[in-house]
């Protein structure tokens, strides 16, 4: 009985801490308010058309007068013959991007921590973050050009190099197409991913490396006894939102490199399959149900990952 009073009244002073600190800070607190109202507004309030993947919707009716179905949609969508196939893409695809694309940034970020010349490295940094501000409409062109067999640099390079004999069409063969795909994205998104480790990096103290040079430590060591442990909570936060959205295999990027339909065994995932089958056709209660299984299964690993995480002691919450 003590121990529950003791733990009763440590939850009642943190609670009336926390109103104390917020009524103290209450201009600072107002400033969160249209930021919190944006959210409500386009984030939450939209939620509502859930309802729809247990109705049969249609337009004319509303979301009032259209007839409830239950799970009709679901059952459908674990029923499609596309289901496997779609999960295995977008499974297969999101992990290629995780193995590669995350550990990418960061190891741009070490190496760049080492460059003494300051002009170079801004040099490089500019570089490399520039592909993130093209549209990927821009990309996929630039990408579909040096792949082409009509005087593509990709395969004029290689036919140079005697590799080849004569043009490999990269973008209709489908075993190629994963890779390009997640090289494509690791090229764009590298540059701007670094921007945040490199912070985390600058605000280790220098003192540390100091002393590990006068104890003899050399460079290496200096990276995987400082530099790492030092930035690895941004690196856990970051993995933590990576499994979240480990079923977002991409959208934009996947529906303009997989122009022919011939690569969609293997470039069909949820997000395409959902606007090719329930967007395009008009199925929208049918889209709905598939995205609503996307969200929960993020929520889970995401949930499932803060609290592996959370071990460690660096969590969201």
């Amino acid at each position: 009985m003590p121990q529950i009073r003791l733990h009763a009244e440590k939850q009642t002073y943190r609670r009336q801490s926390l109103l104390i600190r917020i009524v103290k800070q209450w201009d600072i607190q107002l400033m969160v308010v249209p930021g919190l109202l944006l959210v409500l507004l386009f984030c939450y309030v939209p939620m509502y058309g859930v309802l729809m993947s247990f109705q049969d919707y249609s337009l004319f009716k509303g979301f009032m007068n259209s007839p409830w179905v239950g799970f009709k949609h679901f059952e459908m969508f674990f029923n499609a013959p596309e289901f496997w196939n779609v999960m295995r893409n977008t499974l297969v695809i999101s992990l290629l991007k995780l193995g590669v694309g995350f550990p990418a940034p960061i190891l741009l970020a070490l190496m760049l921590n080492e460059v003494g010349s300051r002009h170079f490295k801004r040099l490089v940094q500019t570089i490399s973050y520039l592909p993130h501000f093209l549209s990927w409409v821009i990309v996929s062109g630039f990408v579909i050009s040096m792949l082409s067999t009509d005087n593509g640099s990709v395969n004029m390079l290689l036919q140079s190099l005697h590799l080849i004999k004569d043009p490999i069409n990269f973008l209709v063969e489908p075993r190629y197409f994963w890779s390009i795909l997640v090289t494509t994205g690791v090229w764009k998104e590298i540059g701007f991913a670094s921007i945040v480790y490199l912070a985390a990096i600058a605000g280790i103290n220098p003192h540390l490396y100091e002393a590990a040079s006068i104890d003899g430590a050399s460079r290496i060591r200096q990276i995987f006894s400082i530099t790492v442990p030092s930035i690895m909570p941004v690196i856990v936060v970051f993995s933590i939102l990576a499994i979240g959205n480990l079923l977002n295999a991409g959208f934009d990027d996947i529906l303009l490199l997989a122009g022919n339909p011939g690569l969609r065994e293997v470039s069909e995932v949820l997000d395409t399959y959902v606007y090719r089958v329930g967007v395009q056709n008009s199925r929208y209660s049918y889209a709905t149900a598939a995205g609503l299984f996307k969200a929960l299964i993020s929520v889970a690993l995401l949930a499932g990952a803060n609290y592996a995480a959370r071990k460690s002691g660096n969590s969201l919450w």
